[in-house]
Order: C-alpha cells, then structure tokens, then sequence
C-alpha cells in the first residue's frame, strides 16, 4: 500500500472515481442518513480500491450493471484519527454501488431539534466536512489530492428545503418506489409527505468541500449572483441581506485581481449558532456562522475570505493537509486585497494587525512543538483538528506579502493570476509552489530564504509587522492603559469592531480586575454583538479573575459554537494552576451545553478539558 495522505487510506496505486452519484435519505426520528453512492472510475478496474469512512453501516457493494454483490471488508478497530479502511475488490469494473447508512454521531453531521433553530419549529442539518470528515457522510477517498465531480438526490420532509455546494436542478416529489431499498422498503410511505431535491457539481472538488443543510430555510437576493439564505425567520434574512450587501462588488474585485470566478454563483447561508467555525468556502454555498451578523457590515471582512478561496482552495487546492497553508495563507492574501480595493488600506493594515497578534500568540502556544510553526509540516499520525491554527494564515499571508514586496506589487499580481490559471482544478503541495514561483520570479530563491520561510520554525526575520497611521495609534493607545490612561470617548467615537478587537488583543493580561470593571462600565464591551470583541473582553475579564463577568462568559458558552470563541474561553478558564473556581465552571458548563456544540466542536473542548482537569 502507498497512501498519498497522512490522513486517508486512499492508495496512489488505485484509481481516482471521476464521479459519485449520491442518492440520501433523511430519517430525522433517528438522525440518520440510509444512503447509496454510485462511483465511476475512469477507466475499469481489477484487485483492490481503498475508501475512508468513518462510523458508516455497509449494507452492500454492488456492480450496478449486474446487481451481483463485489466484496468488500471494513477494518476493525478503526483507526484514531483515519476511522476505517473500506477496501473494496473489483473485477474490471468501471463503476460500483455502496448502500449504507451513517451513524447518529457522525462528525461531520449536526442534527438539531427543532428548540436547537431559530424558528424553533423544524429540525435542522448540515455538514461541516473539513477536513477529513466526508468519510462521516459517504465513503470517498477523503483526501484533498482526490477531486471528484458529483449528483446528489436528497429526499427530505416535504416542509423542509435544502442547499447543496452544487448548482440545484430540481425540487419534486419521489418517484414511485425511490428509496425504498434504503429507507423503508415501501416506496409509498418513503414519498408520502417527502419531496427529492436533485443537485449536481459538474466541477471536480476535494471531498472536505461536499456540503449541505437541510431545514426551513428562505433567502434574500443581494446581487446578480448572491443570495443570503437562512432559516425562514425574517430578522435573521434581513440582517444577513443588510450585512452582505457588497457581495458583488467584492467578487468583480475578486475577478479583478485574480481572473474570472469560475462557480457561476456565490451563495451564503447563515447556519444556526452551533456552526462551528467563521465560515466555510463550499463552492456556490459559502456557509457562515450567525456571530458576524452584527449590524455593521464588518462581516464583509469574512465575506472576502471565504470568497477568495474561490480563486485560492477550491480553484487550487493543497494537496494534503500538510500543506494547508496554500489554501489559507494565499486566501488571507487575497481576502485583504479584496478589503483593501472595497473598504481602503486602514481596514487591510487593521487586518493585518489583528493576525500578525494572533500569529505571534501561536508561537507561543506551539512552543513545545514547534513542527506547527512550519508552513509545511509534518502532519503523520496527527488529527488535523488539533492542530488547526493561525500558522498557516498568517505565516503563509507573511511569505506573499514578503514575495510582493521584494518583487513589487505589478510583477506579484502577475504572478499570481498566472498561478491560477496553472493550476486551477488540480491540487498541488508546497514543492509545486516553490518551482513554479522560482521559474516566474527568477532569482527569487536569491533574495528570500524560501526553505526558511516554509520548512523553518518560528516567526521569520523579513516577517513585517504592519504600519499605518490607525494600527500605531492603537498600540499606543494600548500601552497607556498599562499607566492607567483608558480611551476618551472622543478617541473612540468612529471605531468599529476590528479597531476594538486590536486594542484588547495588546493590552496587558495582567490588569486588575477593577480596571475591567471601568473600561466596561464605559464602554459596555461585554453587551456588544460583535462576538469578536465580546470575546477579546471575557478573556481579559478572565485573566484578571474579574467574577463579575463569569456570567457573561457562562452565557456565552452556551449562546454559540464557533470552536474558535470556545477554544479560546475553555482554554482561559482551565490552563494553569489555582484556579479550581474556574475549572469548575468550566466543565459544568460543558456538560450543560454540550449537545449543543457540532462534534468537531466537542472533541475538541473535550480534549481542552481532559488534558487540564
């Protein structure tokens, strides 16, 4: 066996299927998928085919020609971190069938109950499959390196509607008998009260961009080819059509800067609060947590990003999670581009300020393992999820901001568009990247250590902390609170959240409770919407055992589920020695909201508690 990925069983002697047809039935009384996927390889094949999955029920692998069964084996135990090896064994087939079903805990699913929702009437679910949990869902060589084009039939309670990463064909009523073998075995009960919504991806995409939601949803046009969907409730439609307004604008900056968008639409669902990351590039259905609704338009700035890796991602993907920051360090890249052209240089150098903090504080949180302050790294028997960090943005955004500057910004727009084009609909890795940039910048490897930048440890020399007249302002203002000076009204009166959330990142963990019970009592941090803020504020609140803000942070644990907020308020509450009041509620809390969190969420949380309670 040579596998291609640290994280896939999925062998680089076997053949890549071109295409799955999925057909998915959902049994929300069981929380459950009964499923078939259809591969199609390109050419036929005789002997072994590996597939991932991960706590999946096989039912059955058929050759869809003859109905007679293939055999296949499923490994057991599963492995950790990879789940199972399903291993098929063909004879000159060119496609074959898998029936199953997925499990209730499956790690890419969250099923809600309808008190779980906004409308709190129908239940909901969706998929967070990034980035090796599409095996929870079908089996699939779930490896970056592996794109697959794909048709989707998903039959779903007729009062519910669902989105796909994929372009919708058709919304109708089943056909007789259509998923009888997989949900009921009577065609007529499986169609009463159920409707089929029919999609298809006719682009090759990396398995960890399969996405779906299925609930009561509704949706706003913003643009000629954006809509805003979210649960059918009117205030969380309108302030997410008010917030992502500029849509179009940013992607003709997108096309502008990085050559034409390929997806043909960019949608966006707001997801209900237990979704548990910022947002998720899906190809035509960009999903984005409900936290960055906060009435200002700031949530633009997550809007670029996750547009951007429709150029950089899901155009060019990295081949396997070792080289991550392809995908995220070229996406912040472009996301503050695409700011700076829509929003002005103070808003990207703010940008860039905020995350040349957060990379700062991710050296020090991988001080003992420095191998996740690579760009490139060694990733062989560890779970991607626990090492999900800024590195890869920050770092790999400081790598192309050193090559831009060194060649100057006409030459490196160049350079990047030509990149694109190259490479669009293939996934590469970090050597690929590094010929490529030596063969259209020559004499780069001269002027920039590029082994240092990707394959050395910390925080490179040439790295550049920002300078604008706004992120100096800031700092300073920062540093006098140390002397006990907070911010005049006056000073403040124009700032928004990112402004906010740079001041409170530099100021000093070390202030006294009393001081953050004056700076709230001014400025009314804990109350705000901007969970970015909030956030920074209950840490602050945290470290300086200000109490009178536990409530605050109780209520927030519970409020959302984006596993950044939750890593950052667990980890504060549970790290260090002599704080028993704070582990305690900490581990109170969870067991309390936990059902509420996605699964990725709760694994992690769970080992942020086991490894300091």
């Amino acid at each position: 066996m040579a596998p291609i990925d640290p994280h896939s069983f999925t062998d680089s002697t076997h053949p890549l299927a071109s295409h799955i047809s999925l057909s998915l039935f959902f049994d929300f009384s069981s929380s459950t998928i009964h499923a078939s996927a259809l591969f199609t390889l390109p050419s036929p094949h005789s002997g072994p085919l590996s597939l991932d999955a991960r706590g999946l029920t096989v039912h059955s692998v058929l050759d869809p020609l003859s109905s007679s069964p293939l055999p296949f084996s499923i490994s057991s135990p599963p492995h950790p971190i990879k789940g199972c090896h399903l291993t098929l064994t063909l004879s000159h087939n060119s496609s074959f069938l898998v029936v199953f079903t997925t499990s209730p805990t499956s790690s890419a699913l969250q099923w809600l109950s309808p008190p779980q929702t906004f409308n709190k009437a129908l239940p909901f679910v969706y998929t967070q499959c990034h980035a090796i949990h599409a095996r929870s869902v079908f089996p699939c060589q779930d490896t970056p390196a592996a794109r697959v084009c794909y048709s989707a039939r998903l039959n779903v309670p007729r009062q519910l509607s669902a989105v796909m990463s994929a372009r919708h064909v058709d919304r109708r009523d089943p056909i007789a008998g259509e998923g009888a073998a997989l949900a009921c075995g009577d065609g007529a009960w499986c169609a009463e009260g159920r409707v089929v919504e029919e999609f298809v991806m006719e682009q090759p995409i990396p398995p960890y961009l399969f996405a779906f939601a299925v609930g009561e949803l509704g949706f706003r046009e913003v643009g000629p080819r954006t809509r805003v969907y979210a649960e059918a409730v009117p205030a969380v439609l309108e302030a997410a059509a008010k917030e992502f307004a500029s849509a179009e604008d940013m992607i003709m900056q997108g096309e502008a800067l990085f050559g034409p968008y390929e997806w043909e639409r960019f949608d966006l669902l707001v997801l209900p609060p237990s979704f548990p990351y910022a947002g998720m590039e899906n190809p035509r259905m960009t999903f984005l947590t409900p936290t960055v609704l906060e009435g200002d338009s700031s949530g633009a700035q997550l809007v670029a990003h996750e547009l951007a890796h429709s150029w950089t991602g899901n155009l060019i993907t990295n081949k396997t999670n070792e080289h991550f920051w392809l995908n995220e360090g070229f996406t912040t890249y472009a996301e503050r581009r695409i700011v700076e052209a829509v929003q002005g240089e103070d808003r990207a150098a703010l940008s860039i300020g905020i995350g040349w903090r957060g990379l700062n504080k991710e050296m020090e949180r991988f001080k003992d393992n420095l191998e996740f302050t690579k760009l490139k790294t060694n990733q062989e028997g560890v779970d991607p999820d626990d090492v999900y960090s800024k590195v890869p943005y920050e770092k790999g955004f400081q790598f192309l901001w050193r090559i831009e500057r060194q060649v100057g910004r006409p030459a490196f727009d160049e350079f990047t568009k030509k990149y694109i084009a190259t490479f669009k609909f293939n996934s590469i890795d970090t050597e690929t990247f590094l010929e490529f940039l030596k063969a259209n910048l020559p004499g780069i490897e001269k002027e920039i250590d590029l082994t240092l930048w990707t394959e050395g440890t910390g925080i490179p020399p040439d790295a550049y902390e920002p300078v604008s007249s706004i992120y100096t302002k800031i700092l300073s203002m920062a540093n006098e609170f140390k002397l006990g000076r907070m911010p005049r009204e006056d000073e403040v009166a124009d700032w928004g959240g990112m402004e906010w959330e740079l001041y409170l990142e530099n100021l000093p963990k070390s202030i006294e409770a009393s001081q953050i019970l004056d700076l709230n009592a001014c400025y009314n941090l804990s109350d705000t919407k901007d969970y970015e803020v909030k956030v920074a504020f209950l840490l602050l609140a945290i470290a300086s055992e200000c109490k009178d803000h536990y409530a605050e942070v109780e209520k927030t644990l519970k409020a959302v589920g984006r596993k950044k907020f939750l890593v950052r308020l667990y980890t504060a509450l549970v790290e260090g020695t002599g704080k028993e009041e704070e582990k305690i509620l900490a581990k109170r809390v969870f067991a309390e909201a936990r059902e509420t969190y996605h699964p990725i969420a709760q694994g992690v949380v769970e080992t942020i508690l086991s490894k300091n309670i």
